[in-house]
């Protein structure tokens, strides 16, 4: 596929994502959704990515759905009353569980405005950086609609339903600096950093057990309804897929051998 609304990037194990539409502060249509998807499954399916960047060009990480374009899918119905959902089901949400569901670690970057559908996506990631100017909006009800794209799944997980409905039913912008105090997001910086702070952490779990980060993300997500014996189970399964690992046996000869571990990904 030809990218028209994304850039996209691979050099030495770190794969970027960038969307690129800094007029429209970076907001998604189906066509950007696609392209997404498409990106999404490279990394999925080539297998030399060991990490995914997804960041946003210019201001904006991401405004959200491009109402003007058609992004909030009630147009797209020919008949009858308007289904402000289907493009959820066809689109945003399958690359959401594209997300989820990657073998390697997802870094977001978060420069500027990350708001609806965009403030989704960057919650999503593994390890999510902010710069200083960077906010978080959960605007729905200011169109009359109801967060989507797992907000109402994954925001009470992070910063609890009290914040997280509140959040979501007064429609304000939640800084950076207060995602960071509200367990939203790993780290703050100044936006000169962004990059730079991104890139650092990138490098290091390029450099990592892939299969062991994998394992993690979704033992993670395993565990997040279940009670503590279905925990242990979890962490029992995957305990033995990594222990099966040639970064494991990497891992431990490293460390009896007092030096770095040379991890390869398998």
């Amino acid at each position: 596929m030809t990218y028209t609304h994304i850039l996209f990037d691979e050099a030495e194990g770190i794969a970027t994502i960038t969307l690129n539409r800094p007029q429209v502060m970076n907001a998604l249509h189906i066509g950007v959704i696609s392209e997404m998807i498409d990106a999404v499954d490279r990394v999925r399916d080539e297998g030399s990515a060991r990490v995914l960047v997804l960041t946003g060009a210019g201001r904006a990480f991401c405004s959200g759905a491009d109402l003007a374009g058609g992004g909030a899918g009630g147009g797209a119905q020919r008949s009858g009353p308007p289904d402000a959902g289907a493009v959820l089901e066809t689109h945003f949400n399958p690359l959401l569980e594209r997300l989820f569901a990657l073998p390697v670690p997802f870094i977001t970057s978060v420069n500027g405005a990350a708001a609806g559908a965009g403030c989704s996506y960057a919650l999503a990631g593994d390890i999510v950086i902010a710069g200083k100017s960077a906010y978080f909006l959960q605007a729905f009800v200011n169109i009359g609609l109801v967060p989507d794209v797992g907000s109402t799944w994954l925001l009470p997980r992070l910063a609890g339903r009290a914040r997280a409905q509140a959040m979501m039913m007064l429609g304000e912008r939640i800084p950076a600096e207060t995602a960071l105090d509200w367990g939203m997001v790993y780290k703050v910086v100044d936006d000169a950093d962004l990059a730079a702070a991104t890139r650092a952490v990138a490098e290091k779990l390029a450099k990592g057990p892939t299969r062991s980060y994998a394992l993690i993300r979704q033992g993670i997500r395993d565990c997040l309804d279940v009670s503590l014996s279905e925990g242990l189970m979890v962490e029992r399964r995957n305990q033995l897929k990594a222990g099966r690992s040639a970064d494991f046996i990497e891992g431990v000869s490293a460390f009896l051998q007092k030096r770095p571990a040379a991890f390869t990904g398998k």
